[in-house]
C-alpha cells in the first residue's frame, strides 16, 4: 500500500494526517452533534431541584430537633 500526496501535495509518510482526518469526517457525518442542555427531558435538573428542596427540609428539621 502507497501513500499518495494529497492535493495539497503534502506527503505524510506515516499517513497519520489521512487517517485522522478520515476518523473526524467519519464522526461527523455519523452523529450529529445535540447540545445537552436543549433536551426535552429535564432529568439532571428535577434530580437537582429536588435534592435542594430534601437537603432543606433536613436542616430544618436539625434545627427544630436541637431547639425543641
Amino acid at each position: 500500500m502507497a501513500n499518495n500526496p494529497g492535493p495539497e501535495g503534502n506527503y505524510d509518510p506515516a499517513g497519520s494526517t489521512q487517517m485522522f482526518r478520515a476518523f473526524v469526517d467519519e464522526g461527523a457525518q455519523s452523529q450529529p452533534r445535540q447540545p445537552a442542555a436543549t433536551t426535552s427531558s429535564g432529568g439532571p435538573r428535577i434530580g437537582l431541584i429536588i435534592g435542594v428542596i430534601v437537603a432543606v427540609a433536613v436542616v430544618a428539621a436539625v434545627a427544630w430537633l436541637a431547639l425543641a
